[in-house]
């Protein structure tokens, strides 16, 4: 039967079932929404540090131990491949078990991988310890942007995705911040100690507070009860009967969930999508691990080189709340034109010299750029893939991206070992940033195509 999606009282009472996402896009964003962004926006606040934490200790760890400058390279990938890992196999996971399950379970991971940071003694314990972290670090990220886009209306769905990631820019901000502080006096050990004592202690907060998706509730017929009091706490005047079933208009996909990513015309866009993802995290893991120790070598203090490092991801949030809206009204051509300027941006920060205000300023827009624009990436990404294959695809296209995370570091550690200039490292950063640019026009073509296909279907 059609219903009226409004959540009026007595037309509520009447009906036989509630379709979910047309009742979550009549309502405004409300209270419960905000809670749940703000739970997962901590969540990533929490995986931004922990993840940036390595970079930002990176100085200090090579001079206690006596390392060269390209010979924590391996360290970085190591955690990265770790990202890659979980975030594989962890976003398929979830669209089958939940995406409330596998947060708790991640953030426990990387709070105990973190902790352990502190007890390592050489190199390849460190690479071991960062692996294991990195696995909790990638099954967070993409069940933080599904569970809240499945909360979001559709019209405001990108930006709430791209706010509630902006805790990971934070974290990762204030990473800097607080090494800058605690290095000198505690050691870099306190960095760890702190990265791993507040997952932990986060956890029962979750356990007590985090919902799961209403969409994933209805979609795998799980807990009609739970669906309907979520729905309720979403619109708190809506009233129907505990008989009422919460539905949802797509369909349950059995299979192999990756196989799914490529049917039904999606296969380009995928495509498209895992390009985008991989040259755009290539650039902010290059620029996030290595800012520190190109600036160290430029003459700045270690706690120096952190602060400014920290411009990145600084400029990473203001770039978020200020694409926010354009990304919801542009989609990917506002996405093109934010990695052209990343490009731009990158290129000039190897031409900063040695200018505190001038490499402030350029990293600044980089962050901007390219961690405003990886964000925005996610958020389209959510709002692209159904509900049945969401943590899948999220969770694939962070993957892939994570090969270029872990390209990223690398290139540059070898880059440094055979003493390049920081005028040629940064002018072959801005490619991949072109690379990104032109991947996101195509996708702006690819989903005009698909939309008109679409249409021509159902008429």
């Amino acid at each position: 039967m059609s219903v009226d999606l409004t959540p009026a009282s007595d037309a509520a009472q009447q009906r036989d079932f509630i379709e979910v996402s047309g009742f979550i896009d009549a309502q405004p964003v409300g209270r419960f929404q905000i809670r749940i962004l703000l739970l997962c926006a901590a969540v990533l606040f929490i995986d931004g540090f922990d993840t940036q934490a390595i970079g930002y200790v990176a100085p200090e760890i090579a001079r206690e131990w006596k390392l060269g400058r390209g010979a924590l390279g391996p360290v970085f990938s190591a955690g990265l491949f770790g990202l890659m890992i979980g975030a594989l196999i962890f976003g398929p996971v979830a669209d089958r078990l939940g995406r409330r399950r596998i947060i708790l379970l991640s953030t426990a991971v990387f709070g105990l991988g973190t902790l352990a940071t502190i007890l390592v003694q050489d190199l390849y314990w460190l690479m071991g310890v960062r692996f294991l972290t990195g696995l909790g670090l990638g099954g967070a990220m993409p069940n933080a942007v599904a569970l809240t886009s499945e909360f979001s209306p559709h019209r405001r769905r990108a930006t709430m995705v791209m706010a509630m990631f902006c805790g990971f820019s934070v974290g990762a901000a204030v990473g800097g911040l607080i090494a800058a502080a605690l290095i000198p006096m505690f050691g870099w050990r306190s960095i760890f100690l702190i990265g791993g004592i507040v997952p932990l202690l986060y956890v029962p907060v979750l356990i007590g507070l985090l919902p799961e998706s209403i969409r994933f509730l209805a979609l795998n017929g799980r807990d009609n009860a739970a669906a309907g009091s979520l729905l309720r706490r979403v619109a708190v005047t809506a009233s129907f009967t505990p008989d009422t079933r919460i539905v949802v208009n797509e369909i349950k996909l059995a299979g192999i969930p990756i196989v799914h990513l490529f049917e039904k015309g999606r296969a380009a866009t995928t495509l498209l999508f895992w390009i985008v993802f991989f040259m755009s995290l290539l650039d902010l893991y290059l620029l996030s691990n290595w800012l520190p120790t190109v600036l160290n070598d430029l003459g700045a203090s270690i706690s120096m080189a952190a602060a400014i490092g920290s411009m990145l991801q600084v400029g990473g949030v203001v770039g978020t709340f200020t694409l926010g809206n354009f990304i919801d009204r542009f989609s990917f051509r506002a996405l093109a034109l934010t990695y052209l300027c990343g490009s731009v941006a990158i290129a000039a920060i190897g031409f900063s010299g040695h200018s505190i205000a001038l490499a402030t300023m350029t990293i600044f827009c980089a962050g901007f750029c390219i961690v405003g624009g990886q964000i925005a990436s996610n958020a389209l990404t959510a709002t692209y893939y159904p509900t049945a294959m969401r943590s899948t695809g999220v969770g694939w296209a962070l993957g892939i991206g994570r090969v270029g995370s872990i390209v990223g570091p690398l290139v540059g550690g070898i880059m440094l070992s055979n003493q390049v200039g920081a005028e040629a490292l940064f002018l072959s950063a801005a490619v991949p940033a072109l690379c990104a640019c032109s991947a996101a026009l195509a996708l702006s073509r690819a989903t005009i195509r698909n939309s008109s296909a679409a249409l021509r279907r159902t008429n």
